[in-house]
């Protein structure tokens, strides 16, 4: 029987601390109780952040009824925000041609794409990393 590969995907540290604080409590419980409300609206907050999937995966909870909290507490998305509204890339300027930088996007849902280009310049960067980002779901 073969196992199956797991990706290795950074958790970002506020969801490691919330997983933690939620075991520990669970593991103090007898039976299964519900989880207390503060419990939940860390929950939210996280999820508004980092995905309604990538949290209830990451703190062990339902996928639905992370997302009925979140849809009660008015969030008006369900999805991650964008990431910052500013980036400036200064047109025209070429890395030079001994040089190279390696680039990383995350669409904020757990998918990352890192590649290393050599003598590019800002504008074709900026153009890839726009039809990049408008190609996510």
């Amino acid at each position: 029987m073969r196992k199956r590969r797991r990706e290795s995907i950074e958790v970002p540290e506020a969801l490691r601390l919330a997983r933690r604080e939620i075991d520990r409590w669970r593991g103090c419980q007898s039976g299964r109780k519900r989880l207390p409300r503060e419990f939940w609206a860390k929950a939210v907050d996280l999820a508004r952040v980092h995905g309604v999937n990538r949290t209830a995966r990451t703190l062990g909870l339902e996928y639905v009824s992370l997302r009925q909290h979140l849809e009660r507490a008015g969030a008006t998305s369900l999805s991650p925000p964008a990431g910052p509204a500013f980036v400036e890339l200064l047109p025209g300027r070429r890395i030079g041609a001994g040089l190279s930088c390696t680039i990383e996007l995350d669409d904020g849902r757990g998918g990352m794409l890192r590649m290393h280009v050599p003598g590019a310049t800002m504008a074709d960067l900026a153009l890839f990393a726009a039809r990049w980002r408008s190609a996510q779901p």
